[in-house]
């Protein structure tokens, strides 16, 4: 049978503070190490980036209605329904709204008839869902509903005669951008745009 070994000097007992320091010591050896390796120019895990996620600053609804929108209520009629649509675009740009949010934060601005309208659309949906809708087309389903193909005729009509009266450019000029933005076809290209606009005049 193998004999004990015995030892006249017992090892001293470790205590919690030399413990923790000695676990902080390999903690930080190993942590240096691995900052070394990573920092070595032939590691191919290396991070060459900036550290942090780059964070890009988006605008919420409170930007959006500090720049004081206009509302839409359904009975504005066509001119009414494109000065919203220019007016809320002019705010999308000064409150940097994001893509996502530009059709939650618009129809926020419908009241009355619209809101009925955009509660009717959305509820089968889920109001969720309905709001994943770009604003092209918010703008193409809005144009729908409150500008009829009856009247879209008679403005496409008006955009065909459309001339300058006397010599006031200012009203035939604001005429005209309404008119060709709600009748696209009519001037599908620069070419035509111009085209039409030259045609009114004298």
């Amino acid at each position: 049978m193998p004999r004990k070994r015995t030892s006249t000097s017992e090892a001293p007992a470790m205590t919690q503070a030399a413990i923790r320091k000695l676990v902080a010591d390999s903690v930080t050896v190993a942590l240096e190490a691995q900052a070394a390796t990573m920092a070595n120019a032939n590691n191919p895990n290396r991070n060459t980036g900036p550290t942090g996620s780059p964070i890009l600053k988006m605008g919420n609804y409170k930007e959006f209605i500090s720049c004081q929108p206009f509302y839409f209520n359904g009975t504005e009629g066509a001119v009414g329904l494109i000065r919203w649509f220019e007016r809320t675009e002019s705010i999308f740009s000064r409150s940097k709204c994001a893509e996502e949010n530009k059709v939650t934060f618009s129809t926020g601005t419908l009241t009355d008839d619209a809101l009925t309208w955009w509660n009717a659309y959305a509820q089968p949906l889920g109001v969720e869902q309905a709001s994943q809708i770009t604003w092209t087309e918010l703008k193409r389903l809005l144009t729908n509903k409150y500008c009829p193909q009856t009247k879209i005729r008679k403005m496409e009509e008006e955009l065909y005669n459309l001339t300058i009266k006397g010599n006031d450019l200012k009203p035939y000029v604001r005429r005209f951008n309404e008119l060709t933005i709600l009748c696209p076809n009519m001037v599908p290209n620069t070419e035509k745009l111009l085209e039409a606009f030259i045609g009114g005049l004298p």
